[in-house]
Order: C-alpha cells, then structure tokens, then sequence
C-alpha cells in the first residue's frame, strides 16, 4: 500500500512536470512566432530604431531569453533560432536593461543605423565635450529616457563634485542650462554638494515633457535624488510627472531661473565661460547643457507656414473638437496628436510623405489603424505640403494635387538639432550610424 501511495505521488509528480514543461513549451513556441510576425513586419517597413538601440553579437548569443524578459518595454526582442534578435526597433527607447541582463556580454548599445544617422555632441566618460568645463547631458547626448537622463547628469555631478572650481567673487561655480529631467538631477546635486550655482530655462520647469499632448503616458523607472530621495515612479502621465517636479523643489527649495534663453557659450582665455543670455550675462567655471534635442521645431518651408492656424505641438486636443485638422508628421508624436484628436472630435487628416510608418512603435501602429477603421482619422500617405492658405491646405498625394477644406495644420516633424549654437561653443559634433554609444555606465 505504501508502495502504492509513493508510486501514486512520484508518477503525479512527473506529470505535473511534464505538463509545466509542455506549457512552457507552448509558451514559447507562440512567443517564437510572434516574434518572427514582428520581425517580418519590421523588415517589410524598412523600421528603425529612433535612437539608442541594442545591437546583438549573435557569435556570443546563447539564447538565455534574460534580455526578452527584462525588456521594460515587451516586445523590442525575441529569440529566434536560438539567438535573440530585435524584432520591434521602433519600440526601443534605449533603457539599456537587455544589456545589463545579458549573461554573456553579446549586447551593446548604439546610436543610428548606416541608414539613419543621429547627431551627437561628442562627450568623455564624464559628459565632457571637447571644451573643457563645458558638459552636456540628457536628451541633448542622446539620452531621451527620464532615467537615464537623469542618472547622466548625476554622474556628471559627480565629477565636478570630485574636483571643484574655486569660488570665485562675480563668477558662478557652475551655470546649468536646462530645467528638464536632466537639469533637474544636475541642480539636486550641485546643491547637495554647496556649489555656487544657477540653473536657467528659456521656458519653464520640465524640458521636453511640457511639449508633449495632455495625458500623454511617459516611461520611466525609479531613480535616487540627492536631498530627495527615492523618485518612484514607471509608467506615468505628463502632467503626473511634472506634478513630480514641482514637488521635488518645493521640498529641497530649488531655485530655476525660468524665461531666461541661452544664446551663446563661450570660454575665455582666463577659463571662464561667459553665456550670453535674454537677460544679460552670466559667468560661470563649469557649464552643463541639459538641453533637449529639439532645439527649434523642424518646418516645411511652405507658403503660408507663418500663418497663426499653424502651430509645433498638441497640448490639448479637445481645443480642436469640430475643427478640420491636418497634422503633418510620420513618427509616434504625429501618430500620437492624430488619435487624440480624432478621439477629441476634430476632423483629422494625418499626412505622412512615406507610404508605411518605419519609426512608430507597434502599439501605436495598432491604435492608428484602429482610428483610421473607426473612421476618426484619414491617412494621406506619399503626401507633401505644398501651401498654406487661410482655410485650406494644398497637397501632393501620391503625386496627384490636392486641396483639403482646413481650419489648423499641426506640424510634428522633429525638431533641429541647435547645432550652431553647439558649434559657435566649440563643441564637436558626430554623426553616429550604429556605432558604439557609452560614454558612461548609464
């Protein structure tokens, strides 16, 4: 009977085994094909990745699957015969955990592709640029990611805490510019280590997040702050976020100099950098840049683009409900502005100069052709805007003319790197194409 009992358990035992293995099995079976869907998909749209990206050394791979489960994100990677590989490159948004979770060092991360090169200061392991005292971090570097930008910049603190400039009567320790994610972190730790600093913004707190739409939903993960603590937040909307900001400087009594543009950076013979701003002059031994990559909105440089219904961004969509309403863009900001305001009862034509979207992440793939079938938003592909008039719109569709019944135009079509105002500094400039990107262990 005992006998019995004890082959009962051992025999109930193995076929749980053996179920929990089958299911795993299935599980990744149907993982495995849909990665090889995305990755089809991905290769038939010519997709690439919009910035910092994982690149694989397939020679090293052993397929462990750490990177795919790690991935805050989900679905950028998948293991294909045995070797992960990046199925959806438009969904990485450069968190860099696939790299840390790799067992054996076969990812790296990159910047561009040889298809798409992306524009970046050239920086040391401290955010140096090539002018000594003078740094730049954040999304200016590369680093769009709220974390990622943030432990930048804390890193570049670092460094300058290590070895401060003298104070020095009339002249600031250290000006940051920026009052963004990054700028924010810079400010925190210069304040924890008693510098003389200033921090300026030309608009006011928050750097690139004020551009996006209400209620728009911002990836992160937890961060440390010096004189604050823990920042823990994930998946969180805009205005949460920037609730988050307001709430960190009310709490260490932060000091930001907002309205104030920066219009020229220049080091003098003595070492110190005057910076040219709205507001007059300031001096200081060590500058951050924490700027965002936008600079000034990219144009189409069309007649008629001066007129008022024309504007850079979508802050809140339901200012457009009722109104014929073009929105000029092929990336997730455009993709993003058409649903919500097709959502918001506008009138919504959304032109992209391509046939297909190669840069917009796959869930916004799926709510756009969701929105196009629901018939809130009306694609107009291979298009170009030709003119501007005060109620319509004249485009090139497929190579056919057309005019389009029209109230307001939203162009979202990225913006220009201020390079000149980098260059005017003094900073050198490359033209990453899926090159290697570490400047620091971020």
């Amino acid at each position: 009977m005992v006998i019995e009992a004890l082959g009962c358990v051992l025999f109930g035992g193995l076929v749980g085994i053996g179920v929990l293995t089958i299911a795993s099995f299935v599980r990744s079976q149907r993982l495995e094909s849909k990665g090889q869907r995305d990755h089809a998909d991905a290769l038939a749209k010519g997709a690439q990745p919009a910035s910092l990206h994982p690149r694989i050394h397939l020679d090293r791979c052993i397929g462990s699957g750490s990177c795919v489960r790690v991935c805050p994100e989900g679905d950028v990677l998948a293991v294909l015969d045995g070797k992960a590989t990046v199925v959806n490159p438009t969904s990485c948004i450069g968190h860099g955990e696939c790299m840390r979770a790799c067992p054996v060092d076969a990812i790296e991360l990159v910047l561009g592709t040889a298809k798409r090169g992306v524009d970046i200061p050239m920086v040391a392991s401290d955010f140096q640029t090539s002018v000594p005292g003078l740094y730049v971090v954040g999304e200016l570097g590369g680093m769009g990611l709220v974390y990622n930008a943030m432990t930048q910049a804390m890193q570049c603190l670092d460094s300058i805490r290590a070895a401060p400039p003298p104070p020095t009567k009339g002249v600031h320790q250290l000006i940051i510019v920026g009052a963004g994610p990054a700028g924010i972190a810079a400010a925190l730790s210069a304040m924890e280590a008693g510098l003389d600093f200033v921090v300026v913004d030309q608009e006011t707190i928050g750097g690139t997040v004020l551009q996006y739409p209400r209620h728009k939903i911002v990836m992160t993960r937890p961060v440390d702050l010096p004189l604050y603590g823990r920042l823990h937040v994930t998946e969180v909307r805009k205005e949460a976020l920037l609730d988050h900001w307001h709430q960190i400087i009310d709490k260490t009594g932060l000091s930001v100099r907002t309205g104030v543009r920066v219009d020229q950076v220049e080091r003098g013979a003595d070492e110190v950098f005057t910076l040219r701003t709205s507001v007059g002059a300031f001096r200081a031994q060590r500058v951050v840049l924490a700027l965002g990559r936008r600079g000034t909105p990219r144009k189409l440089g069309v007649p008629g683009e001066g007129r008022g219904k024309v504007v850079y961004r979508l802050i809140d969509a339901e200012d457009y409900a009722g109104k014929s309403t073009l929105v000029v863009g092929g990336g997730d900001a455009g993709v993003e502005a058409a649903i919500s305001l097709g959502e918001a009862g506008a009138h919504v034509h959304l032109a992209h100069r391509k046939r297909v979207f190669d840069r917009i992440k796959a869930k916004n793939q799926k709510r756009l052709d969701e929105a196009v079938e629901a018939g809130r938003v009306r694609l107009l592909l291979e298009a170009k805007v030709s003119e501007i008039d005060e109620r319509t719109v004249l485009l090139t569709v497929e190579g056919q003319p057309m005019t389009l019944d029209n109230d307001r135009v939203i162009v979202l079509i990225g913006g220009v790197l201020p390079t000149k105002f980098l260059q005017d500094a003094g900073i050198e400039i490359a033209t990453f194409k899926g090159e290697l990107y570490a400047p620091a262990n971020t």
